[in-house]
């Protein structure tokens, strides 16, 4: 028995799992995604970004994650990051993946929404790899409904964080998240060899039509 667990334990750290190919219709999907997550977010204000924190926005991230466990917990997922240029325009969104492990015996699933609004440097962004939380440190943001909240110390935070969960998950709580460029999939969606700097801050790209809706939609949040 303790064999076989050291075996399964070592298949799930060291070997991938198998994935079909992404086709451009599934990286349209995740943009309209996390669209709908962030809509979700507004629609409520016990979970809506006031409007307060959105004038001091200079690039928000919107993740859409899952993560469930046996043994370990295995948190994967992706997400899009845009930013606002030096005219006050947004950014095409920029694909990215997401994902953490946290070791533990876990069992159940859950899936976490997060939106984090980036209030200062955006030169984080451009790195290969980077931790929410760590190397970048997050605060939980105000809501809508806590007006009581709203400070100037508070919005002079760097990284304001929303999350949302949902399902049973019998582990720890998610404490940071690893994002991480996709260059690959970028190419796909573009259909450009340009990568995440010359998307997020040229307008050598023309948005297509699909992530349109998304980008109006924080244009209007964060004029």
């Amino acid at each position: 028995m303790k064999n076989f667990l050291l075996l399964t334990l070592a298949l799930l750290v060291g070997a991938p799992l198998s994935r079909a190919d992404t086709t451009r219709a599934d990286l349209v999907a995740r943009v309209e995604s996390c669209e709908a997550i962030l809509q979700d977010f507004q629609a409520r204000s016990k979970t809506a970004i006031p409007p307060a924190v959105w004038q001091r926005a200079r690039a928000v991230i919107i993740l859409n994650q899952f993560k469930a466990g046996f043994l370990l917990g295995v948190q994967e997922g992706y997400g899009v990051i845009m930013v606002k240029k030096a005219d006050g325009r947004w950014s095409v969104p920029v694909l990215i993946s997401a994902g953490e492990t946290s070791l533990g015996f876990q069992l159940g699933a859950t899936s976490v929404e997060s939106v984090f609004i980036v209030t200062d440097d955006t030169r984080m962004l451009f790195t290969r790899r980077f931790n929410l939380g760590v190397d970048a440190k997050a605060v939980i943001g105000p809501k809508a409904a806590e007006a009581e909240r709203v400070n100037e110390e508070l919005l002079r935070t760097p990284l304001l964080a929303y999350v949302k969960s949902a399902g049973v998950y019998a582990g720890a709580t998610v404490k940071a998240g690893r994002i991480a460029r996709n260059d690959k999939a970028n190419f796909n969606l573009y259909n450009t060899r340009f990568t995440m700097p010359e998307l997020l801050y040229s307008d050598w790209v023309q948005p297509p039509l699909e992530v349109q809706p998304l980008m109006a939609m924080v244009q209007r949040l964060a004029p």
